[in-house]
């Protein structure tokens, strides 16, 4: 049998298994874990994804799947045997079109953020569910808070999900609580008639240039993200990462909090709508903040200082400082829902 063809047989077989959604060992779809949906019975509706290079993947149903970011050559081909046709990206980053193309899938880029769906967008997401070639994978980053909204939203609103079940889908993908607005994006979606869909014009384009304000956000968790693996690894670069240089990602790090700064981002595109002077000012303060402990952090790299636990223990702590004003920001600034996006942040 040629590849080609063991291909074709897998794909059936995998379909199989998303259909029945019963089988639990790795790189197949079964029930959640007990604990994970404990009181309630979610799997008579939704499967999880055991997969390597799918991050918490999850199926609504023959035609619609919801994960994290496909990272690679190896994601893409596990999407193309499991017959997937488009992957439509509701993160800020770029999509990696190149690497979809390669496979033989279509990118189809349609981001919103953690504060919820508005009506247009949900009605674009559902077009493109509806429209474009199947099944369909929705990502965002990690897949469990934006992708798993934007697949609900579709689906209510496409009549491929009862809204009554929005919640659970939210609850079984692991979406938090505390983004009330993709919460009340689900909650308040509504079944859309075919001729609404049918008189909308979209361009369903591979990639849109992101807001500054969105592209600098990425490069921040990104930066982040790289000195959290370093962490993990007593502030050495591990194994598999050589090329990385803790030091360098610090300086990384402050550079983009510097730029941010510098730009005119704070005043033309503060993540809240209509910024009273105190909002703004309390921005500006926590972008300082990690900016001079971003600094600190690579003077501290930069040391003659002994590598010993005194040094792991400083270098954890001022991480674990930055990261602590990120989760502030993003809880009053970033995930306030849309509808509260009115000037008026929420306390710290």
């Amino acid at each position: 049998m040629n590849t080609r063809s063991c291909e074709g047989v897998l794909a059936v077989l995998l379909a199989v298994m998303l259909a029945v959604g019963s089988v639990g060992s790795a790189g197949s779809v079964g029930s959640a874990d007990p604990g994970e949906t404990a009181g309630k019975d979610h799997t008579q509706r939704f499967g999880r994804l055991v997969s390597k290079h799918l991050p918490n993947a999850i199926r609504l149903n023959d035609r619609v799947f919801s994960g994290g970011l496909p990272e690679g050559d190896a994601a893409f081909a596990e999407l193309a045997v499991l017959g997937v046709r488009t992957v439509i990206s509701v993160d800020g980053m770029r999509p990696d079109v190149a690497a979809a193309e390669r496979h033989g899938l279509r990118y189809v880029h349609l981001p919103h953020g953690y504060d919820g769906i508005p009506v247009a967008r949900t009605r674009e997401l559902a077009k493109a569910v509806r429209d474009l070639p199947g099944p369909i994978y929705l990502h965002c980053h990690h897949g469990k808070h934006r992708s798993p909204a934007a697949a609900g939203v579709a689906c209510i609103a496409l009549g491929l999900l009862p809204v009554e079940q929005g919640i659970d889908l939210l609850e079984f993908a692991g979406t938090s609580p505390h983004y009330a607005g993709l919460y009340e994006s689900v909650q308040q979606a509504e079944q859309v008639a075919d001729r609404v869909l049918d008189d909308m014009t979209v361009e369903f384009s591979a990639s849109v240039e992101p807001p500054l304000m969105v592209e600098a956000m990425v490069q921040i968790e990104q930066r982040y993200r790289h000195l959290e693996m370093f962490a993990a690894a007593g502030w050495r670069s591990p194994a598999d990462h050589p090329d990385l240089s803790p030091a360098h990602e610090a300086l990384l790090l402050h550079e983009q909090y510097s730029e941010l700064i510098r730009a005119e981002l704070v005043t033309a595109a503060l993540p809240c709508r209509g910024p009273s002077a105190a909002n703004q000012a309390a921005f500006v303060e926590l972008l300082r903040a990690n900016e001079a402990d971003a600094l600190a952090l690579e003077q501290a790299l930069r040391s003659s200082t002994p590598a010993d636990a005194a040094r792991t223990a400083n270098l954890d702590q001022q991480l674990r400082a930055i990261g602590a004003r990120c989760d502030q920001c993003h809880h009053r600034f970033r995930d306030v829902p849309l509808d509260r996006k009115d000037g008026r942040a929420q306390d710290p």
